[in-house]
């Protein structure tokens, strides 16, 4: 047993900290945690980066003060003899330590949730890691309860699910066979102790019933996401659910579900204060979810006596869900004649065509106007009609519509076949709207069939544009070369994102639009993928790195260059750029090379990341013959 003499001892120290983190899992009473907070901070700092999430909870559950002070505590006159006796011998040996120093509880809870769900760390950005483990957890266990309940064979009650033991380890709990660890193992446990801790949850379809709105009734809801209802019961217990927490829900998303007059009728009364007549919704989204008729033909009452009720409402999402153009049409009279806040209207992937058909200037603009004052319209700020089976029709109807929405600064119209005849129907607005302020600041004309005419002609107007316009996207659209001495004069604009991906420029585009680069551009994104520039591609990006000192973000994939003298061209341009370039992506090329021959890039590197991103080497990515 040799190894054994020469493992290294543990500290007393570190004894004692285990110790104490083994009874903060079980029962404690109000003299071991008041003994705990006691102990010097110091190391009372390191006692709780060593506690599992379970102890952590109890420890910061019953602090005495606030952890957040920065006064000294006071010491209270306390006994260790009605402790046990390692647990008192472990108070005495860490007691006699240093002296008082602040430590941070968020700062442990962080440190938890990155242990436990490291890729999601770098999209929240929370002020109470606490209540986002706690929440992200209980997520986990409705999820994976979710999961069994949809077995065909599954019988029983939901908070009767058993919780995996990879989850239950995770916060700590290591299980036995003692009565208490049976109901800890149940979701039903684990609902009534994180529940107050829950304000955004996605639910299963399955899951919506009477019994999850008792399991969940310590919840303050602010944001429920439901996926695939469907059925009579579902929806009667989802009404029980919303109707539980409507004065604490702000967002309400429907995802994948199948919705009938009776349902949505249902719902959204459900969510209606009636003493008030309002409700406190402020976003709404039904994706990718079946209308029934008659809703496929009009607007839902339920629908339109929510929108009426909205006061609170800033954004309504109803995308990809198959409206028609009467649907879209009785919403836009809705909108005109209810004082909403919205600012966010999202109508995208339906089929409308024609629904402002009825909407023109002389309508619009008199005096008598039977669609009301268009209020709910005035705050818009952003509106997406992408993939909308627009024509050029539509477009000067829109034109008309968008004078209701003096402060729109997001348009998005990609995805329809609005040709030449629709831009030049678009373009008064923008030449109109040049004084307004603040005025477009991002279009998305992605895949609308546009020719070059046009869209010089657009490219002139936006050049000139007061907005500014700082985000403009017009990918794949084939204009060909003849569309480069106009982008070269909006390369000149304020605009700061610009997306020209697969547009045809050739090496002979690329060329004129180096040659036009004479003064520093305020670029900070830019897409020119899918453009078969060849070599002038890499010569493009180097004029453009030399002069776009705040560019970050450049995507020249698939761009048929050369490997030889365009990595040469372009490790050149990074050497010298005036910006913090963080991303060259130059994949969809085929490339035959070795490490060595891009070890010149090795240098360029952005939070422990290269910089530029090469395609796989087609030596490597070759096939190999597994035959023996």
């Amino acid at each position: 047993m040799v190894w054994l003499a020469m493992a290294e001892a543990p500290s007393l120290v570190s004894v004692c900290m285990d110790a104490l983190s083994h009874q903060l899992l079980h029962e404690c009473d109000d003299l071991l945690l008041s003994s705990i907070y006691h102990l010097p901070s110091h190391l009372l700092d390191t006692l709780i980066t060593r506690l599992p999430p379970l102890a952590l909870r109890t420890f910061h559950l019953h602090l005495p003060f606030d952890h957040h002070s920065t006064k000294k505590r006071k010491r209270a006159r306390f006994s260790f003899r009605t402790l046990s006796p390692l647990i008192s011998f472990c108070l005495r040996t860490l007691s006699f330590r240093s002296c008082f120093r602040e430590w941070n509880l968020n700062s442990a809870w962080q440190s938890l949730f990155q242990q436990r769900w490291p890729h999601r760390l770098h999209r929240i950005h929370p002020t109470d890691w606490q209540q986002l483990y706690w929440e992200t957890h209980l997520q986990d266990c409705l999820d994976q309860a979710a999961e069994v309940a949809l077995i065909p064979s599954f019988v029983g009650y939901i908070g009767d699910i058993r919780i995996s033991d990879s989850i239950l380890k995770s916060i700590g709990f290591v299980g036995n066979s003692s009565h208490s660890t049976c109901d800890q193992s149940k979701l039903s446990y684990h609902c009534l102790q994180f529940g107050s801790q829950l304000s955004c949850l996605r639910l299963q379809n399955v899951l919506c019933n009477e019994e999850t709105s008792v399991l969940l009734r310590e919840c303050k809801l602010q944001s429920l996401v439901l996926r695939c209802i469907r059925s009579r019961g579902q929806i009667d217990g989802l009404c029980k659910l919303i109707a539980q927490h409507r004065s604490t829900l702000t967002s309400l998303e429907f995802v994948h579900c199948t919705l009938s007059l009776d349902f949505i009728n249902a719902i959204f009364g459900s969510l209606i204060i009636e003493s008030v007549q309002k409700h406190g919704i402020q976003h709404l989204s039904i994706i990718a979810s079946s209308f029934l008729e008659p809703c496929t033909v009009s607007l839902p009452s339920g629908l339109v006596s929510f929108l009426s009720l909205g006061r609170s409402l800033c954004s309504l999402k109803l995308s990809d869900n198959h409206h028609g153009r009467t649907f879209a049409k009785d919403l836009f009279v809705t909108l005109l004649n209810v004082s909403s806040g919205i600012s966010v209207l999202d109508l995208s992937g339906n089929k409308i065509a024609g629904w402002l058909s009825d909407f023109n200037r002389k309508f619009l603009s008199g005096s008598h106007l039977s669609f009301g004052n268009g209020k709910s319209l005035k705050l818009l700020r952003v509106l997406n009609l992408r993939e909308n089976n627009l024509g050029k029709d539509d477009i000067e109807s829109l034109r008309y519509a968008l004078e209701h929405a003096p402060n729109l600064e997001e348009l998005d119209i990609s995805d329809n076949s609005i040709e030449f005849e629709g831009i030049r129907n678009l373009i008064p607005y923008f030449v109109g709207a040049s004084e307004m302020s603040p005025g477009i600041t991002c279009l998305k004309l992605e895949n609308c069939d546009l020719s070059y005419v046009g869209m010089n002609h657009l490219l002139h107007v936006l050049s000139t544009y007061k907005g500014p316009l700082k985000s403009l996207s017009i990918a794949d659209n084939y204009l060909g070369s003849q569309v480069a001495s106009a982008l070269g004069k909006l390369l000149s604009s304020p605009i700061e994102v610009l997306d020209i991906s697969g547009i045809g420029l050739g090496s002979c585009g690329f060329q004129e639009l180096q040659n036009l680069i004479k003064e520093e551009l305020k670029l900070v994104k830019i897409n020119i993928s899918k453009n078969r520039g060849g070599i002038e591609t890499a010569k493009f990006l180097f004029k453009l790195l030399s002069r776009a000192p705040q560019l970050v973000d450049v995507n020249a994939a698939s761009n048929l260059m050369p490997i030889e003298d365009s990595l040469t061209i372009i490790c050149s341009a990074l050497k010298f750029a005036k910006g913090n370039v963080q991303c060259i992506d130059l994949t969809g090329h085929i490339w035959d090379y070795k490490p060595e021959d891009v070890s010149s890039f090795t240098e360029f590197v952005y939070n422990g990341l290269p910089i530029v991103v090469l395609p796989p080497s087609s030596t490597s990515a070759a096939p190999q013959d597994h035959d023996p």
